[in-house]
């Protein structure tokens, strides 16, 4: 059975940078929990992230990788560069899910640890711009295919193809 890594956050823990949760609720979510598929994890408190926290936000607003890669920064609303402490939690994260073997990841849209297709524009005005965040950049960049909270049924279908080709077929034999 794959695992997936899944957001603290998704998940009910009140880990968000204002004390929140963002709990999602779905029959995908609930029939997971019960097959215990789930590695529940928040990148930003393993990186020692306290609770609440400032909000923060790429800039200029590229994808995560350009964080990684090419100079681009994670500035906290105060002004303060947590650029080097967004990398520590994406690799922690990636750690976390290869040592769980997931190969799926489930992670809250938005934020600029886990935005999967979404990330806040960089002004802190609550614009959003297309862009991934810095964990979900790299668990990609290391073959972990990641979803946001609002791309479910695409893990469905996911997971639906990737179980039902590591069945191996029984084959009678002629003399049975």
């Amino acid at each position: 059975m794959k695992k997936i890594l899944l957001s603290a956050c998704l998940a009910g823990l009140p880990v968000r940078y204002n004390g929140t949760a963002k709990t999602v609720v779905s029959q995908h979510i609930t029939r997971w929990q019960y097959e215990k598929r789930f590695v529940v994890f928040c990148p930003e408190l393993a990186a020692g992230f306290p609770i609440p926290r400032p909000s923060a936000e790429i800039q200029p607003a590229w994808r995560g990788n350009r964080v990684i890669a090419q100079g681009a920064r994670v500035t906290e609303s105060t002004g303060d560069d947590v650029t080097e402490r967004y990398i520590l939690a994406a690799w922690l994260t990636l750690e976390m899910a290869q040592q769980h073997h997931c190969q799926f990841a489930i992670l809250t849209e938005g934020s600029p640890s886990c935005g999967r297709n979404v990330i806040y524009s960089g002004a802190f005005s609550g614009d959003r711009v297309s862009g991934m965040g810095v964990t979900a950049e790299l668990l990609t960049r290391h073959g972990i295919e990641v979803f946001s909270e609002y791309d479910l049924p695409a893990l469905c279908a996911r997971l639906e193809t990737e179980e039902a080709a590591s069945i191996i077929p029984l084959r009678l034999s002629d003399n049975a």
